[in-house]
C-alpha cells in the first residue's frame, strides 16, 4: 500500500515548508539558495550565517550553511569562518562553542572574506620596473 501512497514524501514536504516559514518563505529561500532542506539549527556565527544538520540525509549532504540575509546573492564559501568550516567538512564533530581544544589568543586575527574580484581587492604596489612589457601594436 505504501508503494501507491507515498505519505512520507508529503510529510517531508510539509516539514520543509513549515520549518522555512510557509509557502511564501519557502519559495523565497528556494529562489535564493536553490535548495530546500529541513534540519536542526546547531548554531550561528557572528556574521549571521546559520548552520544546520539533519542526519537523515546522506553523509556529506547532512550539514549545510544558510548565509545571512544582508549579503543577499553575494554569498560565497569564504564567508564561512574557519571554525565552522571545519565542522561543515567533517574535520571535527564538535561544534565551535563546544570544542575545548580550540585555541583563542589575542594575536589571532578576525576572519575576513575573500574580496578578489571586487573594488576592495588587495592590489600590491610596486616601485620596480617590470621585466616584461606588454606588446603594443604599431599604428598604421
Amino acid at each position: 500500500m505504501s508503494k501507491f501512497l507515498p505519505f512520507d514524501k508529503f510529510i517531508n514536504a510539509f516539514k520543509i515548508i513549515s520549518q522555512n516559514g510557509g509557502i511564501r518563505s519557502s519559495i523565497y529561500k528556494m529562489w535564493r539558495n536553490d535548495d530546500l532542506k529541513y534540519g536542526e539549527c546547531v548554531g550561528e556565527d557572528k556574521y549571521g550565517n546559520k548552520y544546520y544538520e539533519n542526519n537523515s540525509y546522506f553523509y556529506g549532504r547532512n550539514r549545510w550553511v544558510e548565509y545571512s540575509d544582508k549579503v543577499f546573492f553575494d554569498y560565497d564559501g569564504s564567508q564561512v569562518p574557519a571554525e565552522w568550516f571545519g565542522w561543515l567538512h567533517y574535520k571535527t564533530d564538535c561544534l565551535p562553542h563546544e570544542d575545548p581544544g580550540r585555541p583563542k589568543y589575542a594575536w589571532m586575527s578576525d576572519h575576513q572574506e575573500n574580496k578578489s574580484g571586487t573594488n576592495e581587492q588587495y592590489v600590491p604596489y610596486s616601485t620596480t620596473r617590470p621585466k616584461i612589457t606588454a606588446w603594443v601594436p604599431p599604428k598604421p
